[in-house]
């Protein structure tokens, strides 16, 4: 008995939604959507600030970034002819006396650069 007053509660709730009139469910569909639009408007003035002082701040460091991918393009170009994939590498170790040691991990297949000259193929 306690069965057949479960399954019969199940398939009211089911059915219900269906006999509910198209405009009544519409209506609640418009309700939610224009909800989250506000959301959304809200949201945005709350952050627009923040992302322009994140453009200005960016508009400021183009400069220096790219004085230092100047200085700095070469000396990685090396190092990556020097090293294969990332992901044969331990987490740098930094050391009392400012050196930083980088091991490659020990189950990490033998490598051995392309060529002599350290240039690599892309």
């Amino acid at each position: 008995m306690k069965q057949i007053a479960a399954l019969t509660l199940a398939l009211g709730l089911t059915v219900t939604p269906v006999l509910a009139e198209d405009g009544e469910v519409q209506e609640g569909f418009n309700l939610m959507e224009e909800g989250a639009r506000m959301l959304m408007r809200g949201l945005m003035s709350e952050m627009e600030p923040a992302i322009s002082e994140l453009r200005g701040s960016l508009e400021d460091m183009a400069p220096v970034i790219g004085e230092f991918a100047r200085e700095m393009g070469p000396a990685f170009t090396e190092l990556l002819s020097q090293v294969d994939d990332f992901r044969h590498y331990q987490a740098p170790e930094f050391l009392p006396n400012g050196d930083i040691i980088i091991r490659r991990d020990p189950d990490a297949p033998i490598w051995m650069p392309d060529s002599e000259t350290g240039e690599i193929e892309l």
